[in-house]
């Protein structure tokens, strides 16, 4: 008896430790992002205005505001989602859906998994090649958007598949018995199902293409373009780059300094903003899929 108090014990004391272990570290995480943030925030929080925000840069992107990077950021933002949401989501659909399991199916699923891997300047790379040079569309937000797109690609994939697998085949068996067709149940009632969690890997989608800078540095990013974009085949400036031309490489980097954490700033409140609009979208058609 007294043996199996003793090992009930270690359980415990080791169950303990354990939770403990995770519980700091949640925790060191969660401090650690607070700091960083908490450093921008004191650092840009002076430079921010609504001039700042609103004005173009002057005197060497020493003096004036980010206007055309915030523009240039969300022209990029938008242009990728339009070209990698859709056909993602897609893609996941008739893998999970109608691709029945074998060795293409685990080939195509590898090269998925492999693609995500892939570093972002390969894709600016592979976007310079295919969609500057070869297709002509020359540095652009087409070209950048597109780039964008195929990085996130991946991640819409997976995020795609993991929620389509979610939803309980009981659903689909219904469907299909009552004399609805394969591509009913997946757009009337099996995609509806996932589509809360499928918002997930937009969410995570915004969040990346907002703050690369590798792809755009050859796709479409320029180093000092005062003027808005007037069509999809004009450059743009564009908050990342932006970011690392006046701190690393500027005219006046001391003096440009404090416009840098303003940048910053700027580009977590617009990757702040753009996750909670996807959670609210999110909770709406989760509420939507209760209710029915």
């Amino acid at each position: 008896m007294s043996t199996e108090n003793n090992l009930a014990k270690k359980k415990r004391r080791s169950q303990n430790i354990a939770f403990g272990i995770f519980t700091a570290t949640s925790y060191a995480i969660v401090a650690l992002l607070f700091v960083i943030l908490a450093f921008i925030v004191v650092k840009g929080i002076g430079v921010i205005s609504w001039e700042f925000i609103s004005e173009m840069p002057k005197n060497g992107m020493t003096e004036g505001g980010v206007f055309p990077a915030i523009v240039g950021t969300l022209c990029l933002v938008i242009a990728s989602m339009i070209f990698a949401f859709p056909v993602g989501v897609l893609a996941a659909i008739y893998m999970n859906e109608y691709v029945k399991d074998g060795w293409p199916k685990k080939i195509i699923k590898q090269m998925t998994n492999n693609l995500a891997g892939v570093p972002s300047i390969v894709f600016g790379l592979f976007g310079m090649s295919l969609f500057v040079n070869k297709l002509e569309f020359g540095d652009s937000i087409l070209a950048g958007g597109l780039t964008l797109g195929l990085l996130v690609l991946p991640v819409i994939i997976r995020t795609t598949e993991e929620s389509l697998k979610a939803v309980d085949d009981t659903f689909r068996q219904a469907s299909l018995g009552l004399g609805a067709s394969k591509w009913e149940t997946t757009s009337k009632i099996v995609f509806p199902i996932a589509f809360p969690n499928i918002i997930t890997g937009l969410i995570l989608s915004i969040g990346r293409v907002s703050g690369e800078t590798a792809p755009i540095l050859f796709t479409v990013a320029a180093y000092f373009l005062p003027k808005l974009p007037r069509s999809i085949f004009d450059q743009a400036m564009a908050l990342p780059y932006h970011l690392y031309v006046i701190a690393t490489s500027g005219t006046d980097i001391e003096k440009s300094r404090a416009m840098a954490y303003g940048t910053a700033l700027i580009l977590i409140i617009i990757v702040l903003i753009s996750n909670l609009l996807a959670n609210a979208l999110r909770k709406y058609y989760g509420k939507k899929v209760k209710m029915n």
